[in-house]
Formats: C-alpha cells, structure tokens, sequence
C-alpha cells in the first residue's frame, strides 16, 4: 500500500528529530521592561525601542513570530502578508485602529490588545483634562512662563452640580463616571449596550440619543471605540446644539470628533473649550486641523498620554506579553480582537479541556492514521461536549486544539501554527469536515464533563460512505485529563509522554512476550493498562457469536485467519527510550499482536 500523502515519511526516532529553532519576536516601540523580562526567559526578543521605519519594517518582519507594538507602528497588510512567520500581533493598550485586523485574520495571525491595563490612567486623564479645561490651567502655565499675569483673563468654572456627559459607558467610561460622582457632578449617559442596572447601582443616569444629551452637559467626554459609526460622531450640528459654556473632553481615538468642526466651534464660540489627548494624525501634520486643534488656546493639548503612567505600562505590557507567550506555546489569548474574546473565567474552565482536545485529536492521527495506514483527508469528524462542557458557546479554543492536535504529528510546524483564527481553514485545505456537538441532556459517562470524537469516511457526495466509525473519548478530573475509551475499548490513561498501544488477541503470555522483545532493545516501561471490549463492543461479539453458532449468545466464534476466539483487547504501555523502526517491526511480528501504534504526546 503507497504511503499517504498526510504521513511523514521516514518515521523517525524522537533523538533524530532537530529541535525547532527558538520564536522571535519583534518590539519596534517602548515597552515596559516587565513584560519583556518574561518573554525573554523563552524566545529570543528584539527590543527596538527608538522605532523602525516602514520599509524597513517590510524587510525585517519575514524572520519574526510575533510582533509587538504600541500606537506609532502602523502595522499594515503588506507588513502582514510579509511577515510569513507570524503568529501574533499584540498591541500594548486598547486601540488597535494601527493594524490591519482584517489582513491578519485572513493570514491566520492572532491579534490581542490590553483592554483593561490601562483603564485607571484613562479615567484619570480625562478628570485632569476636565479640571485643566474648567479652570485655564494650560493658558495659564503659558502665560505665566512667558512673564506675563493675567489673571483676570483666566476665569474659570467650578464643576462640582455641573453636568457630565459620558458617551460610552464601557470600562473607562464607567471609572470616569464615578470619579466625576466623586467630585459632585451630575452625571448622565449614552451608551444603547449598557446596562440600565449596573447604570443606576452607579449613580448614571442614561438617555436614548445624542440630541437628548448634548444640550444639558457642560462638560462631554467620549470613551468609544472608533468605528464606522463613531467616526465624525460629533461636528458642527452637534456642537450648535451643546451649551456655550460646554466643554468636550477625547482621551479615547482620535476622529470621534470631527476635527475641523471643533476648531470652527472653538472659534464661532459656540462651546468654550476642549480638553484633547488624541489626534486623526499623531503627531499632528503640520497645517492639518490637528495641529489646528492642538495649538488653539481654548484647548488644553496632550500627547497621547492617556496611558502614560508607570502603572498602566507595567499593566498593558505584562498583560500582552503573557498572551503573545501563551499564543506561541500553543495556549490561548485572554483577549483576541479577531476572535471571540475569551473572559478569565472561561479560561480557566476550558484551559484543562483544550489540553485534552488538543490530545485526542494528537492521539487519533497517531494511532489511526499514521499506526493503520489511514488518512485524515476525506474524514468527518464530529466534536462532542456532554455535561456541563456542553453549555459553554464559545468553543472556538476547542475546535483549534482538535485541529492543532490532528495536524501536530505530520506538518513541519508541529500544529504551532494553528490558532482560533485560522483553524477551520485549515482544516478545509486538510479535507477534514469537522461538526461540533453540545449535548446537554446527560453526559457521555459519569462524569461532569466529557469529549467524544467520532471519524467516519466521506463519499463523494459528503455524506458517510460507511459506517466504520474510530472514536475517542476523554474527560478531566482536577487538572489532569484522561483518555476513557480508544476505539472499541474501554481505557482508563493519561495521555503524555511516550505510548506503544497494541492492538491484540486477550490470550494469557502476551504481556510476557511484549516485555521480553523491548527489553531486547533497552525499553523500559513505565506503565501499563489493560483494556478490554467495552459493553458496546462486547455486545456486537456476543451477537455475532450467536449468528454464527446458531445457539447460545456466549458460544465461541472461530476467526477464518487463525481459529482463535473473537476475543480482542488494547495493551497501552508507557515506554522510556529509544522507540525505533525496529523495534515496532519487532513487536509486530510477536505472536498475537494485530498491530503496533507509537504514540508521542
């Protein structure tokens, strides 16, 4: 039989294989130390702090796994399509409007952001900015550096019983929202995803729409992604219908505003001031209403510092560089912008199953495909959750650890190179259809969780072609995982390290003779199981055992080949050293052994 086109070709011994070289990653911006420190325990980081030039970005990002970055580097398709190597692109804070998420989702690259890092130095940026604007500070440092006192000139507004408007009532806006509380301000809200509850436990009173905030604020701040529907959120229409004594706040994304109605705003009078943290250009270009808006003296002007604190950098910097590790070993982001966002708690619950998946699929490729001369193109898989596994929707991590763990054994990558984003593509180029199941009523087995894989063959047309079926199925207890059937037999293993499954006649002497032939070659085992027919398998036995007897259910049955009993079982056995070719050529002609599977996982 010619050799599958899904098998690697010399099996080769563990000791044979050259180690893959160490992941790089790419820093082209100033990030906190702290972070750095914990990424170069394991892969070899290229700090670049003082920034690099887009074309040479382009030349340079071909030899990186991952890349990191901040706001400045504009991370673009053609940087991308570039980088062939790479698996993730992190950016140190919120905002990820400086990469192309789209671009990285169709080259099947991860990227994460820091949503929470930085939410304490924003909230704060925005009080500063609020208090700065109400009370001149800006003019007010400049004019007196400059030799001059004008003191009745800077006139300011308290801001304790005034309005604060919040649009955007996320993570920021809500810190802003109870800072300003804080202070004694009124604060009202628009945001149609906000709670209503957790809105009023706050003190935030909540309206419908932009027209019904913007003429009872004096003070307006914004905490919005920016989005199609956020870009120009407010120009001159709106700013017409705000008080004139109003005063609008940006320490989010640059554009929220419209820059050149501000600036006209501004000058017509119709608001008194802003407080800007965030620009369409950074800097801003010269002659553009950015640099309008930055040097005009109703405006209290900062450089992006929303985020600048020793504190949040720490934060956001720690935060994605556990992700991007996390990522390049094969685990799973806490905060993926082009895939479902993956909260703590669901981390730590599907953690310990995305190991066992990521095993199960391992195991099947090694003991069906490559252990029986079998292919993975051309099979459906059906992906089963039971118990309370079965309630969880966001499986995504799921079905790429069964994909990472079905290609592991046979691409040159060793299934590093399969995410959540990139997954089912995969998949599809493989020839592999893969169904997820959620089985809530009762789980598989007794226990609270459980996942089955079941394989079938395709014909043609995609539906089964025929009813031979390989199944797997395993479940968690703590934090170890368990395999707790293998195709026709009921096993009770942990999954790890080097197997030898066997597949052989129940007779008494085999595990003897096993013994004996890898002592021969120096192989020590390390554990051993037993597992026999489960009660499926044992039934199908005993009613052809019937069939062909044409009497009772338990009478024998004479196999055609060797006159032996019917009677089948698996020897699964942990091994300590050197499993060559010619030691599972060996075990294979030992008397009574059916076939010999090398398992590494």
């Amino acid at each position: 039989m010619p050799p599958s086109a899904d098998l690697p070709s010399p099996v080769l011994s563990a000791s044979s294989v050259a180690a893959p070289p160490q992941p790089r990653i790419l820093v082209p911006e100033k990030v906190s130390s702290e972070g750095l420190a914990l990424l170069r325990s394991l892969y070899d980081v290229d700090f670049r702090p003082a920034g690099v030039p887009a074309d040479e970005l382009l030349s340079l990002i071909p030899a990186y796994h991952g890349l990191i970055v901040r706001s400045e580097t504009k991370v673009t398709a053609a940087v991308l399509t570039a980088g062939r190597k790479l698996r993730v692109v992190a950016r140190a804070g919120v905002g990820v409007d400086n990469i192309d998420v789209d671009a990285a989702t169709a080259q099947g690259i991860i990227v994460v952001n820091s949503p929470s890092g930085n939410i304490v130095a924003a909230a704060e940026h925005t009080i500063a900015l609020l208090l700065a604007t109400a009370r001149n500070v800006g003019r007010a440092d400049t004019t007196l550096k400059a030799g001059k006192w004008e003191r009745g000139k800077l006139v300011g507004v308290e801001v304790g019983r005034k309005t604060l408007g919040v649009i955007g009532l996320g993570k920021v806006g809500m810190k802003v929202a109870r800072m300003a509380i804080g202070l004694g301000m009124t604060v009202v809200a628009l945001d149609p995803y906000a709670s209503a509850d957790m809105a009023k436990q706050a003190g935030v009173r909540l309206v419908g729409s932009l027209g019904e905030i913007l003429p009872e604020v004096d003070f307006l701040t914004v905490h919005t992604p920016l989005l199609a529907s956020t870009l120009n959120l407010l120009g001159e229409a709106e700013f017409q219908k705000m008080r004139k004594s109003a005063r609008v706040l940006n320490v989010a994304r640059g554009g929220v505003y419209n820059e050149e109605a501000l600036v006209k705003a501004l000058d017509e009078g119709w608001i008194a001031g802003a407080g800007i943290d965030v620009f369409t250009s950074e800097p801003p270009k010269e002659g553009s209403f950015a640099a309008k808006l930055a040097a005009h003296p109703k405006v209290v002007s900062t450089p992006h510092l929303g985020a600048s604190t020793v504190e949040a950098q720490e934060n956001v910097s720690m935060d994605v560089c556990t992700q991007v590790l996390e990522i390049l070993r094969g685990g799973l982001p806490t905060a993926a912008v082009n895939a479902p966002l993956i909260l703590p708690e669901e981390y730590r619950r599907l953690q310990p199953f995305v190991k066992l998946v990521e095993k199960i699929g391992s195991l099947y490729t090694q003991h069906f495909v490559a252990g029986r001369g079998g292919m993975l193109g051309g099979r459906r898989f059906e992906l089963s959750y039971h118990g309370e596994l079965a309630g969880i929707s966001n499986t995504r991590p799921l079905f790429a650890a069964l994909v990472k763990g079905l290609v592991s054994s046979i691409s040159d990558a060793g299934g590093r190179d399969v995410n959540i984003v990139n997954a089912t593509l995969i998949a599809k180029e493989r020839g592999m259809a893969i169904d997820e199941k959620h089985v809530r009523d009762a789980p598989a087995s007794t226990y609270a969780s459980a996942v089955t894989l079941r394989s079938f063959k395709q014909s043609s047309k995609g539906s089964d072609g025929d009813k031979e079926e390989q199944i797997i199925e395993g479940y968690v207890s703590g934090k170890s995982i368990y395999i707790s059937k293998l195709d026709r037999f009921a096993a009770n293993f942990h999954p790890e390290g080097t197997m030898l499954v066997l597949h052989n006649y129940d007779e008494p002497g085999k595990i003897g003779n096993v013994g004996l032939a890898l002592g021969r070659h120096g192989i020590n085992i390390t554990f051993m199981q037993v597992a026999g027919l489960n009660s499926e398998a044992k039934a199908a036995v005993e009613a052809a055992a019937s069939s062909v007897a044409g009497s009772v259910a338990d009478g024998p049955v004479e196999d055609s080949e060797s006159g032996r009993l019917t009677k089948e079982a698996l020897m699964i056995l942990g091994v300590a050293g050197d499993v060559t070719n010619e030691v599972i050529d060996d075990l294979s002609k030992s008397e009574g052994i059916l076939n010999v599977s090398l398992i590494r996982l």
